[in-house]
């Protein structure tokens, strides 16, 4: 009687291997098989067609050099074939230990090791059969063809695997190896891994609520639950159970007279884990070799975490960045309210604060699985130390002075920005200024002094239009201005003054200043009215009387010499050789001592 199956994996549940060839590892080929397990040659040097080696490196002829398959060994070997000329088995071995009536997956990893485009094109590809025997080698359970391997670029391990069912009574059976393929150029390959394990339902573990864990905190109580085992049924056709509990997840015990599908837990007020064993048979269950095992199903009595630990009450000063911060293990989290008890939540999942307020603030400990929190809270207090009272400002000084600039604070501590240490500086430079002061409690304040110069009045030029006396200055500032020294006004241009000498002040508003200068007020009036009504009727330069001497001459538009005039005879009536003349604009030129002044005026009728 013969058995047929494909290549697969099983659909359900794996246990751990109960068989398992790697090869061994090491830098020296070999050792040999067992006699009985291949047809083939062995070698320690280049496997030829027909022959196989036991090595650590695949670097013969042009194959591709890979390490073995195996995880996390030093020099793995692998069983390397070079196909002999004609197909055939090439491996077989007896593999015992089985459980009967129970199903096994078996599996293999394989390489093809010729690179791509070897053999000129034309590599023979690699394709195995894989067959499982009764122990008697006379009836087939399962076999399966891995189809061609093909060349590739980088060689890649891959894994092969074949589902079976072993017979009532039978506790072994004999895997074979066949090429599919003949030898010649290609058909090389590298097996590893070769793995046996039972295969059955996956089985999950709810409780009769559909949960598919339980956790709550050690505040809750004692707690219990009925498990209900859920297999797949994608293996077996029948189910026999054995419970079993653990406390660490590592180690198992069986749960007497607990054999069925469900289970009610006793109530537990710390960790326990729950699993159940399942094979097909009864007479299997307890077979570590035939069984499947379920998931674990936890209930995670979570304790009530300890309180945190203060890192101590924090005094920082109002400008400041302020920590306050406590201690507590990393598998819980932290959460801060604002009393000791009920209160709002203030931050969430912090073990360090920066509040902006000052009180007392209270960090709770808690679970990071489910609501557990610590039975008390841990109050840290922050104080906030007010800064020394300083105030920004703005400062004068008239130029040429020395300006004094004071802190204004006493029983502190000054650092300038001059570098001085002093309550008050003096200094002679306008600018920005400032002082850090710092009090007993180490809190610091600045305060900025603007500077400002206030410059003395520069005269510029001081000149007569008409008997208006116009002042200009080489700077801007709050200047005002005199012609006696005593009566002052805002605008620079005095009207209406009569021509004479003056002594001209300039002040700064704020006392930064004042300047005097002597000018004389030379006044030619900007027209004259010659109409015989004794107002005006003659042009008469004003403020000529200190002079030695006095020359003055009238000409047209034309430049035509109207009147020359000296000292007494310094004026004109508006006639010229006993003639009036017209209405218009007339030019003077006058002459006083060394100073020539020049013009025009209006003659009016």
């Amino acid at each position: 009687m013969e058995g047929r199956a494909q290549l697969g994996f099983c659909t359900g549940s794996s246990g751990d291997p109960i068989f398992t060839e790697d090869f061994g590892s090491g830098i020296v080929d070999g050792p040999a098989l067992p006699p009985g397990t291949t047809t083939y040659n062995f070698t320690t040097g280049t496997p030829n067609d027909g022959d196989y080696t036991i090595s650590s490196t695949t670097n013969y002829f042009d194959w591709q050099n890979l390490e073995d398959h195996t995880p996390g060994d030093n020099n793995g070997k692998a069983f390397i074939v070079n196909a002999s000329f004609t197909a055939g088995e090439f491996y077989q071995r007896q593999v015992v230990g089985l459980c009967e009536n129970t199903t096994y997956e078996f599996s293999s990893w394989l390489v093809n090791l010729q690179p791509q485009g070897g053999c000129e094109g034309n590599s023979i590809p690699v394709n195995v059969r894989f067959q499982i025997w009764d122990e008697t080698d006379t009836n087939l359970l399962a076999q399966g063809d891995t189809g061609n391997i093909p060349a590739r670029t980088n060689a890649e391990w891959e894994q092969y695997a074949l589902v079976f069912q072993t017979l009532p009574g039978q506790t072994s059976v004999i895997l074979k190896m066949r090429n599919n393929s003949n030898g010649g150029c290609g058909n090389d390959l590298a097996i590893d891994d070769i793995v046996f394990k039972s295969c059955g339902d996956s089985v999950s573990v709810t409780t009769d609520q559909s949960e598919d864990f339980i956790i709550t905190c050690e505040n809750q109580g004692a707690i219990g639950a009925t498990l209900m085992a859920n297999p797949d049924n994608s293996i077996f056709s029948t189910h026999a159970y054995q419970w079993q509990e653990s406390t660490d997840n590592q180690v198992w015990t069986d749960i007497p007279g607990e054999t069925s599908n469900t289970f009610t837990t006793p109530l537990v007020n710390s960790t326990r884990f729950y699993r159940v064993k399942v094979a097909e048979d009864a007479i299997n269950v307890s077979n570590d070799l035939c069984n499947v095992l379920s998931d674990v199903f936890e209930i995670n009595i979570v304790p009530i975490p300890p309180p945190p630990i203060s890192n101590g009450n924090r005094v920082a000063c109002e400008n400041e960045t302020a920590i306050v911060s406590v201690q507590s293990p990393q598998i819980y989290t932290v959460n801060w309210y604002d009393a000791p008890a009920g209160g709002n939540l203030l931050f969430e999942n912090r073990r360090e604060i920066s509040p902006t307020v000052a009180g007392t603030y209270y960090a709770e400990a808690n679970s990071s699985e489910v609501d557990c929190p610590s039975n008390s809270r841990t109050a840290v207090t922050l104080t906030f130390n007010p800064l020394p009272p300083v105030f920004d400002s703005k400062v004068t000084f008239c130029e040429g002075d020395a300006a004094m600039l004071s802190a204004e604070i006493d029983n502190v501590t000054y650092a300038w920005s001059t570098g001085a240490s002093t309550r008050d500086i003096s200094v002679s430079a306008p600018g920005e200024y400032s002082v850090t002061v710092t009090d007993v409690n180490g809190c610091s304040n600045t305060r900025t002094i603007i500077l400002e110069q206030i410059d003395a009045p520069r005269l510029d030029s001081i000149t007569s239009n008409g008997r208006s006396i116009i002042v200009a200055t080489q700077n801007s500032g709050g200047f005002e201005y005199s012609l006696d020294g005593i009566n002052f006004q805002d605008s620079p241009v005095f009207e209406s003054v009569t021509g004479g000498p003056y002594t001209i002040s300039i002040r700064d508003k704020t006392n930064c200043g004042i300047i005097t200068t002597d000018y004389l007020h030379i006044v030619v009036p900007n027209f004259f009215t010659p109409n015989g009504d004794t107002s005006n009727d003659f042009l008469i330069p004003e403020g000529i009387e200190s002079f030695n001497h006095v020359e003055l001459s009238i000409f047209d538009r034309y430049g035509k010499l109207l009147k020359f005039g000296s000292g007494g005879n310094a004026s004109w009536d508006g006639n010229f050789l006993g003639s009036p003349m017209p209405e218009s604009d007339y030019w003077y030129r006058i002459k006083l001592d060394t100073l020539v002044r020049t013009g025009h005026f209006t003659l009016k009728r």
